[in-house]
Order: C-alpha cells, then structure tokens, then sequence
C-alpha cells in the first residue's frame, strides 16, 4: 500500500521543485513570504498583535501597505500552483 505525502510536504515541494534558475528562486521566495504573512495573521488571531504595523507605525502606513499587497501578490503566485497539483494526480 502506498503512503501518500502529507498536504504541507506537498504544497512545500511545489515551490522548490526540480524547476532551474530563477523559477525556482521565484517560488521560494513566494513561499517564505507566505510563511511570514501566515505567521503575522497567527498573531493577529490569537493576540491581536500585528507585527507588520509594529515596525511600519501603523497599517495606514506606506511601507504596511506595500508589505500587505507583496503578500498578496505571493499567495496570488501560490494559486498557480493548483495547476501543477492536479497534473500530478
């Protein structure tokens, strides 16, 4: 019987792939910001402590709202990703 892999192992190996060059840097790089973002929504949830307006002085700020969009843009990235899922299966 086979054993499949875990959904974080396989979401995680979608971004590092055997893809070369910039790709590959590209979908790392969209991860770990995914990561980052995924954490700040943890601390908002369990503590309402947001890490993002701590260091930019607030969420109306310029720099909050540029970090905001760059993690939208990254999970918008990581939606390309369904595709390579289910061409695997």
């Amino acid at each position: 019987m086979k054993r499949e892999a875990p959904a974080l192992f396989v979401y995680a190996s979608l971004f590092i792939s055997k893809e070369a060059g910039p790709l590959k840097t590209l979908n790392i790089i969209g991860l770990i910001i995914l990561i980052i973002g995924g954490l700040n929504w943890l601390l908002v949830g369990l503590f309402e402590y947001d890490v993002v307006s701590e260091i930019f002085d607030g969420s109306d700020t310029v720099g909050a709202k540029i970090v905001y969009i760059i993690v939208g843009l990254s999970a918008l990235y990581a939606l390309s990703f369904f595709t390579k899922i289910s061409a695997e299966d």
